[in-house]
């Protein structure tokens, strides 16, 4: 195969177009466009799908995740994983993909949904789906990208669920078969799980049980609900006074105290949750905001690719804060304190995401809007 494939090849140049067209609008052109989701404008939209368009076919540079048992076994990325190769690594590459499918459907008649289709096009062919299947379905992968990775591949495949155009619904029937190979290795790992991932990186467990719980609303899958909910008891139910002081670790994008809050809120009913909370969390206030709550998080250099996951955080921390407070019942005391702290992890973000870094830009847009989009909380309509 040569370098570049044509396909790579004719979507860089539709990204790159786009890119020059929405990177032409200064300020005050910005500051002029429609408001799209969580009161972002349409051309801030535009800019962080146009993040996702740069880099979903560019395959170099790349980081594998990927064991050797043979010489047959070194290819390079476009021929391991030939849906999802670009965007440094595979499971940006999924949540690249799912960042083009949301924009073009909550926006379809925006300049960037047409080459957000297009370059899904180029990716989710039957042929690719089924090496994608060949792959990860391979001897000695059944932990491969789990649980973040598979659940962010569960996420694309609700996205293009809930789209009606027919297109959408024709790559959700190619995605399908990659679709139950990832619910079927969450399925038979969630038994032998024996306790939770507390991390704040891509092994926590709350998050991708939160996301997974959201495919499974969607694809109306009970049974992985039940086993989730299983493990929400098991894993988290007795939890008291969660160390929020602690955090955020050095490299940290999501926060272990409030991905495991955003994951109860999805299993309880919100009396229960508003108690619950009460336990885990007792120090968030009420009525009232206190200033030194939750600060955001301080990005010291952008161009490192780790120190960068902590723009993420604060992206991640504002729609799980946003999630914690929708989670309570109306006239709760601490809602309004949850929101400010939102809000302000909102401000301190977004403007921060660009591509100026490869390190964050070719992950952080997908963030963005998952945040601004409230994809946690209405993947639907």
């Amino acid at each position: 195969m040569a370098p570049m494939s044509a396909r790579a090849d004719r979507a860089s140049r539709v990204a790159g177009v786009f890119i020059a067209i929405v990177g032409s609008l200064g300020p005050a052109a910005v500051a002029a466009q429609p408001t799209a989701a969580g009161g972002l404008s349409l051309a801030a939209t535009g800019r962080f799908v146009g993040l996702a368009l740069a880099c979903v076919h560019r395959e170099y540079p790349n980081k594998l995740a990927h064991s050797l048992d043979s010489d047959i076994d070194v290819q390079p990325p476009r021929e391991l994983t030939p849906a999802f190769y670009g965007c440094y690594d595979w499971h940006s590459a999924v949540h690249a993909h799912w960042m083009l499918a949301r924009a073009a459907r909550l926006y379809p008649t925006e300049a960037f949904a047409a080459p957000a289709r297009t370059a899904l096009d180029e990716s989710l062919t039957p042929a690719h789906i089924a090496g994608e299947v060949a792959y990860v379905g391979g001897p000695g992968r059944a932990s491969f990208e789990r649980p973040y990775g598979l659940a962010w591949l569960l996420m694309l495949a609700a996205e293009l669920r809930v789209a009606t155009d027919a297109d959408s619904r024709r790559l959700a029937a190619n995605l399908a078969p990659l679709e139950a190979l990832a619910a079927q290795h969450i399925r038979s790992w969630l038994p032998v799980l024996h306790y939770p991932t507390r991390s704040g990186e891509h092994g926590q467990t709350a998050f991708a049980f939160g996301l997974i719980w959201e495919w499974a609303s969607v694809a109306g899958d009970r049974d992985m609900q039940l086993r989730l909910a299983a493990k929400a008891r098991e894993f988290y139910l007795s939890d008291r006074n969660c160390p929020l002081t602690y955090e955020p670790s050095g490299e940290d994008f999501l926060s272990p105290c409030l991905g495991e809050a955003d994951f109860m809120r999805r299993v309880m009913r919100a009396e229960d949750f508003g108690r619950w909370l009460k336990v885990f969390l007792p120090d968030i206030p009420r009525w009232r905001s206190s200033r030194d709550w939750l600060q955001p998080a301080v990005i010291t250099d952008r161009a490192d690719p780790r120190l960068a996951h902590l723009d993420g955080l604060n992206l991640s921390r504002a729609w799980m804060l946003e999630g914690i407070a929708e989670g309570l019942p109306a006239g709760d005391g601490r809602i309004t304190a949850l929101r400010r702290a939102a809000e302000a992890h909102r401000a301190q973000a977004l403007p921060a995401i660009s591509g100026e870094h490869y390190t964050g830009g070719h992950w952080l847009g997908s963030f963005a809007l998952f945040l601004t989009s409230g994809a946690d909380r209405r993947i639907g309509p």
